[in-house]
């Protein structure tokens, strides 16, 4: 019977990081990361969560209002210690999908994630036994843990999160350091680990081109 996802009460701040929480997260040599924007457009639909989970089960969701992120400030200086920490050489950033994540952090808060890890194109380059590659997929088959979509599509610009968009906000980087060891097992056993540092190394590039509008770029 699967089961849920760990019972994380994140901690919830408004514009950046503390401090503390920067150091804190500073100690961990890896990050779970997310986003939540008002949609899937991400030059229309403006960056309104970063989610963060350490290994310990430190969470965090870091709230940006429109002013912060729209606005003639420039991008670098908006969130200073979350770009920091996004930034920082010695921590792994695990994400899922992280070609979308990368580029709205890059457009609403000048960050250049890297070094970076994602879940989704290591479950596509391992388990090809299967088209289903999304976050709720992969974490039932390998950690057995169902997620609960049903928030997934909701006001995430809101002053005040509710209950269940709190939970639902915080549940997916709960998973992404699990996951991620388990594929890693996977790509390892298949020869395919250095195939897969080689595609992530890719994704900022993919990012970008994204926010220039290129579509289809290595098409015919």
């Amino acid at each position: 019977m699967p089961q849920g996802p760990p019972d994380v009460v994140p901690e919830l701040v408004q514009r950046d990081l503390t401090e503390a929480q920067l150091q804190a997260y500073l100690a961990s040599p890896q990050l779970s990361v997310d986003t939540e924007t008002l949609g899937l457009q991400q030059l229309r639909d403006r960056l309104c969560l970063v989610q963060l989970c350490d290994r310990a089960g430190r969470g965090t969701i870091v709230q940006l209002p429109r002013d912060q992120v729209v606005s003639s400030t420039p991008p670098e200086s908006r969130a200073p210690r979350l770009k920091r920490l996004l930034e920082e050489p010695r921590i792994l950033k695990v994400l899922h999908f992280a070609r979308f994540d990368v580029a709205v952090l890059r457009h609403y808060l000048g960050v250049r994630l890297w070094p970076l890890y994602c879940t989704r194109t290591a479950s596509k380059l391992i388990r090809t036994y299967t088209e289903r590659h999304g976050l709720k997929d992969v974490a039932l088959e390998l950690l057995d843990v169902e997620l609960d979509k049903v928030t997934r599509h909701t006001d995430w610009s809101s002053p005040r999160l509710t209950p269940e968009q709190v939970r639902y906000a915080i549940s997916d980087v709960t998973l992404l350091i699990p996951i991620m060891e388990r594929l890693d097992g996977m790509l390892e056993r298949e020869g395919r680990k250095d195939l897969a540092h080689d595609c992530f190394a890719v994704i900022p590039l993919m990012a970008q081109l994204d926010l220039m509008g290129y579509d289809l770029l290595f098409e015919h």
